[in-house]
């Protein structure tokens, strides 16, 4: 019997390392992403229909010049990196990130793997990749959010995942 469990105990301590460096599965967007972003409820459809402005043409086009249209003058921001107010944010994206403008936005094209949305409440889901610190030349899987609060249609309050960014380090 000792023998069985010793032998037992060399094949999974040989086995599972191997399993949990290949378990972990991509997270992958649906095809077509701008389609979660409705809702049947009038409420709900016009907040996902807001943060999928965001997420287009603010995020992904860069077209900060129109944020105003749907993010409010005080938006609360829970990101580290960046001040609250519409201010704030545009400064942000545009003077710290450098986010260049592009001008034809007529289709998301950001990954998305789920909207859900409850009362004024919206959160996107997003795939991520990173290089592996653990093993040079591989990638791993994660996912982000990003949740708005909104009042009357445009954004209010906003959270994601975000850490405090180190700063660069100093030329040489």
């Amino acid at each position: 019997m000792k023998t069985r469990t010793f032998l037992l105990a060399v094949v999974l301590a040989t086995l599972l390392p191997g399993i949990a460096l290949r378990a972990q599965e991509p997270v992958v967007g649906v095809k077509d992403p701008e389609s979660l972003f409705k809702s049947s409820d009038a409420t709900l459809n016009r907040n996902k229909q807001a943060a999928l402005h965001i997420m287009r043409e603010l995020l992904q086009c860069g077209q900060w010049d129109r944020a105003g249209e749907w993010l409010t003058q005080a938006y609360h921001q829970h990101n580290p990196n960046a001040a609250s107010g519409l201010d704030g944010v545009i400064t942000f994206f545009t003077k710290v990130l450098k986010v260049k403008r592009v001008d034809k936005c007529d289709k998301l094209t950001t990954e998305i793997v789920a909207v859900m949305a409850d009362g004024p409440y919206v959160t996107v889901l997003t795939p991520r990749k990173f290089p592996d610190p653990r093993t040079p030349g591989k990638e791993y899987y994660t996912s982000w959010f990003d949740t708005w609060r909104f009042v009357n249609g445009k954004a209010d309050e906003h959270w994601d995942p975000a850490t405090i960014t180190p700063p660069a380090p100093a030329a040489k």
